[in-house]
């Protein structure tokens, strides 16, 4: 059966009133899900396409881990809600493999075309994360060798799929980056249990077929 996640009444990452929650989400991540989570670095308040970290050429503007470093992702809520407390509008950065998801992402337009061919095709994909660039499909943890071999049997992988694995992160709604919110475009029930996230493979084979048949041009962003 397809599940229309868009569409829920109210997300995990609102309040009542619909202003974001940040803690409330980030202590669902971590405390409900199991799912380790960092305040990351936020963008430049002076100019929030910029990035608050030191590198002026940030790739990702108040979307990554500095200060604490990835390692110091965390499940405990004391922690989730000293950082949160102190640092209430810090992105939610999700530290994807081991027990979290991992994801596989692709620039936005072709991803809302991708993720139409899914559905047609009748496809279950669990959470997708939006971000004003690009969309995050969650999928099940995959090890380096896992992923390493499902590329390998591909005769084409578009470049711009971007894999997030073990070591990798990914920020969550509904952090402010530095190029403007991030939200769920298939979004968990709230209140639900650990969401459902389909195998690397299903995703990889599905995405890379969606762009071939539609003929959606992936550049690299």
């Amino acid at each position: 059966m397809r599940e229309i996640l868009g569409r829920r009444r109210r997300l995990l990452s609102q309040r009542g009133d619909g202003r974001p929650d940040p803690i409330g989400a980030a202590l669902t991540y971590a405390t409900q899900w199991q799912w380790p989570v960092l305040p990351g670095v936020a963008a430049d308040p002076q100019a929030r396409s910029r990035c608050g970290c030191p590198d002026p050429e940030c790739t990702v503007p108040g979307a990554h881990p500095f200060d604490p470093g990835l390692l110091a992702a965390t499940t405990d809520a004391r922690m989730v809600r000293w950082w949160w407390a102190n640092r209430p509008t810090a992105p939610i950065v999700l530290a994807t493999g081991g027990k979290a998801p991992c994801a596989v992402s692709l620039p936005a337009l072709p991803a809302a075309r991708a993720l139409a061919a899914l559905d047609r095709a009748g496809l279950r994909l669990g959470p997708v994360v939006a971000a004003p660039t690009r969309w995050s499909l969650l999928v099940k943890p995959y090890s380096m060798e896992q992923l390493g071999e499902l590329l390998y049997a591909k005769d084409f992988v578009p470049g711009s799929l971007r894999f997030h694995g073990e070591g990798g992160y990914l920020a969550l709604p509904p952090s402010g980056t530095g190029r403007g919110a991030v939200r769920w475009e298939r979004a968990p029930l709230p209140g639900s249990a650990t969401p459902w996230v389909p195998d690397v493979e299903a995703v990889v084979d599905a995405v890379v077929d969606a762009l071939t048949r539609t003929g959606v041009s992936a550049p690299e962003l």
